[in-house]
């Protein structure tokens, strides 16, 4: 039963997208298992370039798609997403959608933008797609679920209760107007209609793809930082990214995994406020982050927001390994530190003379400590070319075996560039 894991350890916009691609070439199926339209991914095809929000990267590939159970799904973005990919001659109709997965609501998408603004400078730098109120409807019990679909007469109870509380607290508490439910109902009708042919018991479905042997490869959102429990709260998504989370949102125990892959940056990157000890600006940022509009360069893929710059962290990568039990490392966006000079990885912070190696046990220390640096030579050599370790310059290759000794795991996958070709296999590269 091969079971694949693919997370983020880093903030989110680590590449995901891309090892997913080169990942699932041997699945039989690949499953989206937590988050919503606030992930965005990427894949690069030749002449095809995808920006997927819900429907899993591996689309391109013969795999069967899956939207798990922990997945928060706005109904319109996923048929606009499936329309999209259909007028590309890319079709879904493999795709299977987990009847207990949750669905943003209207009110969801309200709350997201009318809290924000209530928090002023506090905010927490949300996508303000509806994310964060979704699960937080999930959490207290009273959201509605894509099975509700399936029973417009649930749907409408349950609506009515919701909308009940939602529209005292909106007009109240916010000035908002309220939301009308008869509309939302007739909205949510035609939805119904067009996804029924997808839903289904995804748990069940990924458990007889396991028994009959297939490689099921399970695809992550967002970052290891960004974990609710575990990232740097309460700069975080509302979702569990790490891999056991990632498993609750597939249904599948953890005696079934094979491999965790942890997709890393080969430097630091953040989307949104929150604490970056590595973080940079300047010529360097600017360089590593490119041009807008160019393949590769640094703006979200769902927001068009400026990512934030910084050197690889290797406190951050060690405590990305521990909690996810990371197997290998898909190491991205390497080409981009060619002809930056002298580069550097975090290996530790100081904070009041003391000096933490490991991921600190106080939100004070994480915002406030200096990262402490190791130099490494750079170098000048364009190598989008690359395609074994061989082919990559000397200062390279001890760039890349530096950061399986921080992880204490090897890299198997070098990305050198966006398209699919510009890989680089280092099977044979080992701690």
């Amino acid at each position: 039963m091969p079971l694949t894991v693919l997370v983020g350890t880093q903030w989110g916009d680590e590449g995901k997208g891309r090892a997913v691609d080169v990942l699932s070439a041997d699945a039989g199926m690949v499953v989206r298992c937590q988050g919503g339209t606030n992930a965005g991914h990427t894949v690069i095809a030749g002449e095809t370039i995808l920006k997927l929000r819900l429907i899993p990267s591996s689309i391109l590939r013969p795999a069967v798609p899956v939207i798990g159970d922990g997945v928060v799904i706005d109904p319109e973005v996923l048929l606009g997403e499936i329309d999209a990919l259909s007028a590309q001659g890319i079709h879904c109709d493999r795709l299977l959608v987990s009847g207990n997965a949750h669905l943003i609501m209207p009110y969801h998408r309200v709350f997201d933008r009318v809290i924000e603004r209530h928090l002023g400078r506090a905010q927490l730098g949300t996508t303000r797609k509806g994310i964060g109120p979704a699960y937080a409807d999930k959490a207290a019990r009273i959201g509605l679920r894509v099975q509700d679909l399936l029973d417009m007469k649930i749907f409408g109870q349950k609506l009515e209760v919701n909308l009940k509380e939602k529209n005292a607290v909106l007009a109240k508490v916010y000035n908002q107007l309220p939301l009308d439910a008869k509309k939302i109902i007739a909205e949510y009708e035609g939805y119904a209609e067009r996804l029924a042919p997808y839903i289904a018991d995804t748990s069940l479905a990924i458990s007889r793809a396991l028994q009959g042997g297939l490689h099921v490869l399970l695809e992550g959102a967002q970052g290891t930082l960004l974990d609710i429990d575990h990232g740097t709260y309460p700069f975080v998504t509302s979702s569990q990214p790490i891999a056991a989370g990632i498993l609750a949102g597939a249904g599948v125990g953890p005696c079934a995994v094979d491999r965790v892959v942890g997709a890393t940056k080969a430097h630091c990157t953040r989307v949104g406020t929150g604490p970056f000890p590595t973080e940079i600006e300047g010529d360097i940022a600017d360089r590593l982050r490119g041009v807008r509009g160019e393949l590769g360069a640094e703006f979200g893929t769902v927001t068009g927001r400026q990512r934030r710059m910084g050197w690889l962290d290797g406190v951050l990568l060690r405590y990305a390994t521990r909690l996810n039990s990371l197997s290998d490392v898909f190491l991205s966006k390497f080409d981009k530190l060619s002809g930056v000079g002298q580069l550097k990885i975090a290996t530790a912070y100081r904070y009041e003379g003391e000096v933490y190696d490991e991921f600190p046990p106080h939100q004070t220390i994480f915002h406030k400590c200096e990262p402490i640096y190791e130099e490494l030579e750079g170098w000048e050599e364009d190598i989008s070319g690359a395609r074994a370790f061989a082919d990559l310059p000397a200062a390279a290759q001890r760039y890349v075996r530096r950061v399986e000794e921080i992880a204490d795991v090897p890299v198997t996958w070098i990305s050198v560039g966006p398209e699919r070709e510009q890989l680089v296999s280092t099977a044979t590269v080992s701690v």
